[in-house]
């Protein structure tokens, strides 16, 4: 049940209701995703089962792309239209000004996470707070912008796409593009397009058909491990020399000349994995290749990073 399977989160449902159905359908021991999304938002969610949860943080930095609706001339408490109205506005403005207000956006920003969010304080996520009339403040972060794409504009509603780093907030970025054009806004409507790899056209719904039926359907879109991390460059070990990763022993001088890429330099992440293709180890290089010769055979040329049990299966 290793791998990864990338689910088309439907409205209404919090990321984690999610995982928890994923996880009962597939009998998998443990089950985790790699970015919440709000109960409003729909789209990639990817869930990482049982191996795969290790990976997780391999993903959560990677880079997210959104198509985002928002609504001129109102503010509300969640930053959303879900939320309770805090404020309207009869100001007029032109399509021209929002394309500009939005433009203004890409590059480095900083942010403040709405107090209606998964961000935690105290062990608790801020919308708990928030919801027993807490209201904490938090820290601006800084964030990343990295394209946005305006739709033809239908005034109030605004649609568009944006390409942004993680932990970027839509809704925040919509309250503060309203405040930069004087009459407010909130996002009305939110689809995740793609997790870094991970993309919609990997997407299954669980909206339709039986438990068995999707069961079988989500067996069929089960990414590997390995497949998930096509980034990182990969090495072919023996079974041997994974049976001495699992064990706790680090990659020696001696293990990395017999199977080395020649381009690796000190600090280079790299995956391993056995003449299956399934995946063994995630390490990282302390040295480069061409001073693996100058070592002695016991010497330590990398450190684990994550090391899997799954290619034993």
């Amino acid at each position: 049940m290793d791998g990864v399977v990338v689910i088309d989160k439907p409205a209404g449902r919090t990321s984690h209701d999610v995982v928890s159905e994923v996880k009962r359908i597939m009998g998998a021991r443990k089950a985790g995703h790699t970015g919440t999304l709000d109960p409003m938002a729909t789209g990639v969610l990817p869930v990482c089962l049982d191996e795969a949860t290790k990976l997780a943080g391999f993903f959560s930095d990677e880079r997210k792309e959104y198509l985002a609706t928002m609504r001129l001339g109102i503010k509300t408490d969640t930053l959303d239209t879900e939320g309770r109205i805090t404020g309207t506005s009869d100001k007029r403005v032109t399509e021209e000004e929002v394309r500009g207000a939005l433009l203004k956006m890409v590059g480095k920003i900083s942010q403040v996470p709405p107090a209606y969010s998964a961000v935690k304080y105290q062990g608790e996520p801020l919308y708990k707070w928030a919801r027993r009339g807490v209201f904490v403040e938090k820290a601006a972060r800084n964030v990343e912008i990295y394209e946005i794409a305006v739709f033809p504009v239908s005034l109030p509603d605004v649609t568009f796409k944006v390409s942004c780093s993680k932990g970027t907030y839509i809704r925040t970025l919509c309250s503060d593009v309203g405040e930069n054009l004087g009459c407010g806004a909130c996002l009305s409507k939110l689809r995740r397009l793609k997790s870094g790899f991970f993309s919609e056209e990997m997407a299954v719904s669980l909206d339709n058909g039986g438990r068995t039926n999707k069961k079988e359907e989500l067996q069929k879109k089960i990414l590997s491990m390995a497949s998930t991390l096509p980034s990182l460059a990969s090495l072919e070990i023996t079974n041997e020399a994974a049976e001495k990763l699992l064990a706790g022993f680090q990659p020696s001088a001696a293990m990395m000349k017999s199977h080395v890429l020649p381009f690796l330099e000190a600090g280079d992440v790299i995956k391993l994995t056995n003449s299956g293709g399934c995946l063994v180890a995630i390490i990282e290089m302390l040295v480069a290749t061409r001073s693996l010769p100058e070592l002695e055979d016991k010497c330590q040329a990398a450190r684990i990073v994550r090391v899997f049990n799954n290619w034993q299966n």
